[in-house]
């Protein structure tokens, strides 16, 4: 291939086979490179540079080598990009394909086209097939890379080519992720662990997401353990890849739910979050920021994710991020963007998007952590840029809003300054200080109104700066009611603007307080009387354009309306003071009735809504200014549809809409802050309600009126019971709070009973060991005197023994005693006479009397035993005391006969021994006797018991069938005397009656002759 004369300069590119034979410049990396401007390099002629049918160079030497030639791109390299593509595909050494793949990967960044059309297979042939070679599969990875990716700078590329270089990325990035595969070829290349192969995968990963997210999403989303493979890049140790796997997961998380659900599970919460500490929280570099990037992917708008980093108690590791110094100058470009990436991410937490009960429970922790403590730290700081000021007042704004713990916290807090001064009354400064920037006056108003959202007692507090009886005399300090008011008449129209809002927020949703704010009166010139707040705003609005300001004119009026409309909805007594001026009604009407300008329309509609609400929170107490006549006073001068189009200038208007998609005022204009987000709600409950109301007659008002009684009735009913609640869950919060500080008390004590159990038991172990150690020592004690003791038998045992027998003696003593008391017990029963008369007694008795009879000859028998053992002990005694006399009256010994008399000794001691062995045995056994006697009489005064309960129940017999007789007697007794009075009844009448005594004769008769059966029987 000759190279000929294509410009002023010419670049050369040689890929060196053989560097021993190259006259050029020689590189270690097998490249030889020149920038000639004329003829040939090296001073070599045209001859030296020909090319065969191979493309390559013929040296005069008659050497081949194998030659890259780039130019200029007047040069087209398209049959060079071919040829390497061959050698790629067909070359069977890896050698060879090596080189040509480095080949392509640089001229991909010059020729993406051309090497993306021809190449692009080729290299994820290669990544398929040559997998056991890392130094290959990178080159391959990055020309893919450079192919998808442009990482050019911008001034490098023409505007005219930026289009299209864009669309050639997506086309590309489309043909890779045609075939799954390739993608799912790619993610098993992020599992290896050499440097050159995993970041260029991680490098084409992150590009493919770039130009086709959802797609890859989706693939890797299906893909076995497709997130797990990427997670584990925030754990290698090399910090590139580490950056490199944070910007991936960045790609990958955007804008799908699923896989942020599965990365936040798979514990990325603790990693970023160390990484970030690591790095030196706001402190650190651009991967803090990137780390920061994908923690807001994770849980913008992710409802179980929020749910999870709150869990996992992961607010309390947020805290040292805001720790800012006393010294806060010179904050870094770097430090600026991480602290408000910082801020941004406790406001993803606390978003009034959120689900209520989500953002609650996240307040709540970041109160209890001390996160918002440190947040008002930073926000009463001084040197602090501005724009962090501002975030973090916005931030503070959404942390405490609807969070009664945390506004009174707010409410609390005081600038460092002398005297100190309330956070809330310095931020009203700034806000009604035209010279504070308008995104730090934005972000006061959010945070005002924040504040006072859904909080009754910080309402109550603001209005109570206003009431005559609060105000500071003295004027040293300043009120917040004073700024507000000071706001809303200044000449400057956005202050106004403000001042009206944050008063309208100071009366939103509290009826109490609207008809407190009619008492405040102001001051005006010398010598006039004061107006009210009321009559002032009135004034004010009436004046228009005659009053000189700064700013826009509408924006002042609108202000006031929105603050007039506030104040009189759901207040009929506001509505009454406000018609009480009899400038205001013919004010309005004209207002709506005139033919304005575009701007005026918003003014036009506010006046429309004003009237309205004065009509439908009219209680007709003021003559002129009943509900009817104003009605008719709309028909005649306005017109009912004229007047319904007028109102429908509000929502119709462009700000309207921007302001009823989120609390916080976002405008980059002054002049287009039109429209609170709270009065959109009220124009959007009222707007279809008034519209009824003009077209209402007198009688559907009348019954509309009855109507609202009973729905006022049911409302204070509805009040009185959700105070009740109220105050029962006050009650009930108080007595959970108590059972846990018992259960805790409960805990306490547990554990102390159960550390004291264990030091008992351990005592007890100590006493157990000490106790066996005593016994091994009185043992070993023992065994040493029967080795030391001289003449036998100590006197210590001879007196055990003498304890023992007494205590016997003493046993006996008293089982004698147990004998004599059954023993009289048994006399008793047998002496106590057979009280029954029938035949069951007399068998019970016999029966007694056989049990006492048995008794009676076990105790006899064990009478005898207990005198045999008597006298053995006696008998034993008698020996102890013999041998006790032998010992005292033994001779002492001479010193010439101690061999004899030793071994008599010793004798002696052996049979002594043995005696004693004989009473031990003795001993046992008569223990043995003890212990049978002892279950013998337990037998017997169980026998006796059993005999009580039998006596017992024959007397119960005994004294039942005594009662019987009596009765018997008794009824016998009657019986007679009716037969008697019978008898004589007889005799009266001259019947014949056998007298008593015949009858009687003729049983005894009887009687005899059945006894003398009896007796011969017998």
């Amino acid at each position: 291939m000759s190279g000929g004369k294509l410009g002023k300069t010419r670049i050369w590119l040689f890929l060196i086979d053989n560097l021993e034979t190259w006259p050029g410049p020689k590189f270690s990396s097998g490249f030889s490179c020149l920038v000639s401007s004329q003829g040939y390099p090296w001073g070599l002629g045209e001859s030296h540079f020909q090319s065969d049918l191979d493309g390559r160079l013929l040296l005069s030497e008659g050497q081949y080598l194998p030659l890259i030639e780039v130019h200029k791109p007047a040069i087209l390299p398209g049959k060079l990009i071919h040829k390497l593509c061959d050698r790629v595909a067909s070359s069977t050494l890896l050698e060879d394909r090596r080189d040509a793949v480095r080949a392509l990967k640089s001229l991909s960044k010059k020729y993406r086209l051309e090497v993306g059309i021809q190449a692009m297979d080729h290299l994820i042939h290669v990544l398929q097939t040559d997998r056991s070679d890392s130094e290959i599969i990178g080159y391959a990875l990055d020309t893919l890379y450079n192919i998808i990716s442009n990482d050019l700078e911008e001034e490098e590329q023409e505007e005219n080519s930026q289009k299209q270089t864009e669309d050639l990325e997506s086309q590309f990035t489309e043909i890779f992720i045609k075939q799954q595969e390739n993608v799912t070829l790619l993610l098993t290349y992020l599992e290896e662990f050499d440097f050159h192969v995993r970041r260029p995968g991680v490098k084409l990963l992150t590009a493919l997401l770039k130009q086709q997210g959802p797609q890859v999403q989706q693939v890797i989303l299906v893909s076995p353990m497709g997130v797990s493979r990427l997670m584990d890049l925030l754990a290698d140790s090399r910090e590139v890849i580490r950056n490199d796997g944070v910007l991936l997961l960045q790609q990958l998380t955007k804008s799908n739910a699923a896989i942020q659900k599965i990365v936040a599970f798979e514990n990325a919460f603790e990693r970023l979050l160390d990484i970030i500490t690591e790095e030196g929280n706001s402190d650190g570099g651009i991967v803090v920021e990137d780390c920061l990037l994908l923690l807001q992917n994770l849980l913008k708008n992710n409802n179980s994710n929020q749910n999870f980093f709150k869990e996992g108690s992961y607010i309390q590791r947020m805290k040292p991020w805001f720790e800012v110094g006393d010294d806060n100058a010179g904050w870094s470009a770097q430090k600026v963007t991480n602290l408000h990436l910082m801020l941004q991410l406790v406001r993803v937490l606390v978003s009034p998007t959120n689900p209520p009960g989500a953002a609650s429970s996240c307040q709540k922790a970041m109160f209890h952590c001390g996160l918002l403590q440190q947040l008002c730290t930073i926000l009463m700081a001084t040197g602090v840029p501005a724009d962090i000021l501002t975030e973090t007042i916005n931030t503070v704004s959404e942390v405490i809003r609807g969070c009664q713990m945390n506004q009174d916290y707010f409410a609390s807090v005081n600038a460092p300054s002398n005297p100190p001064r309330p956070a809330i009354v310095v931020l009203l400064m700034s806000m009604v200080n035209e010279r504070q920037p308008f995104v730090l006056r934005c972000a006061v108003l959010y945070c005002f109104q924040c504040f006072l959202y859904k909080n009754q007692k910080g309402q109550g507090e603001i209005v109570s700066t206003l009431l005559p009886s609060t105000i500071d005399a003295t004027g040293n300090s300043v009120s917040a009611g004073q700024l507000l008011c000071g706001g809303l008449f200044s000449t400057d129209s956005f202050s106004n603007w403000c001042a009206a809002v944050a008063l309208a927020h100071a009366l939103q949703e509290n009826a109490p307080l609207k008809e407190q704010l009619l008492r405040v009166q102001l001051a005006t010139s010398l010598g006039n009387p004061p107006v009210s707040l009321l009559q002032q705003c009135t004034n004010i609005l009436s004046q228009g354009d005659k009053i000189d300001r700064r700013g826009s004119k509408v924006q002042t009026r609108v202000g006031l309306l929105i603050l007039l409309c506030t104040w009189l909805s759901n207040c009929p007594i506001a509505v009454t003071h406000f018609l009480h001026n009899s400038a205001n009604v013919p004010f309005l009407t004209g207002q709506i009735a005139e033919n304005l300008g575009v701007e005026e329309r918003v003014v036009q509609g506010l006046c429309a809504l004003l009237l309205g609400i004065s009509i439908y929170y009219n209680d007709n107490s003021l003559e002129n200014y009943r509900k009817e006549k104003l009605k008719q006073l709309i028909e005649k001068r306005i017109g009912k549809e004229n007047f319904i189009e007028k109102l429908g200038f509000i929502s119709k208007h462009e700000l309207y809409s921007r302001a009823a998609q989120k609390p916080q005022p976002n405008f980059s204009n002054p002049d287009d802050m039109m429209f609170d987000h709270e009065f959109t709600k009220l124009v959007k409950e009222l707007e279809g309600v008034l519209t009824k109301a003009i077209y209402k007659t007198t009688e559907e008002d009348k019954k509309e009126e009855e109507v609202k009684k009973t729905l006022e009735q049911h409302d204070n009913i509805v009040t009185h019971y959700k105070s009740v609640i109220r105050v029962q869950d006050q009650e009930l919060e108080d007595l959970k709070k108590q059972v846990e500080s018992l259960k805790v008390q409960n805990e306490q004590l547990q554990a102390r009973v159960t550390q004291q159990v264990s030091q008992i038991q351990q005592h007890k172990d100590q006493y157990n060991l000490l106790k066996v150690q005593l016994g091994k020592d009185n043992q070993h004690h023992s065994s040493g005197n029967d080795v030391v003791q001289m003449n036998g038998v100590q006197s210590e045992e001879i007196s055990k023994l003498r304890e023992e027998a007494e205590e016997w003696k003493h046993k006996l003593e008293q089982l004698e005693e147990q004998l004599r008391e059954k023993d009289s017990l048994i006399e008793v029963l047998k002496s106590s006479p057979p009280a029954v008369g029938t035949s069951e007694g007399s068998s019970q008795t016999k029966t007694g009397l056989e049990v006492e009879s048995e008794l009676h000859r076990e105790a006899e028998t064990l009478r005898a035993q207990i005198h045999l053992q008597t006298t053995e002990i006696a008998l034993l005694q008698t020996e102890k005391q013999e041998l006790l006399q032998q010992m005292s009256a033994a001779p002492a010994p001479v010193p010439g006969d101690r061999g004899t008399e030793t071994a008599d000794l010793e004798g002696r001691f052996t049979a002594l021994l043995q005696e004693t062995k004989e009473l031990k045995n003795e001993i046992v056994g008569l223990a043995e006797e003890r212990t049978s006697l002892k279950q013998q009489l337990d037998s017997a005064n169980s026998t006796a018991a059993i005999l009580r309960t039998e006596k017992s129940a024959l007397q119960q017999e005994i004294a039942e069938s005594k009662k019987e007789q009596d009765d018997l007697l008794v009824l016998l007794a009657d019986q007679d005397q009716k037969i008697v009075a019978l008898k004589n009844k007889l005799k009266e009448l001259g019947e014949p009656v056998e007298d008593e005594e015949d009858t009687e004769s003729g049983d005894q008769g009887e009687e005899d002759e059945e006894d003398g059966k009896g007796e011969r029987e017998d």
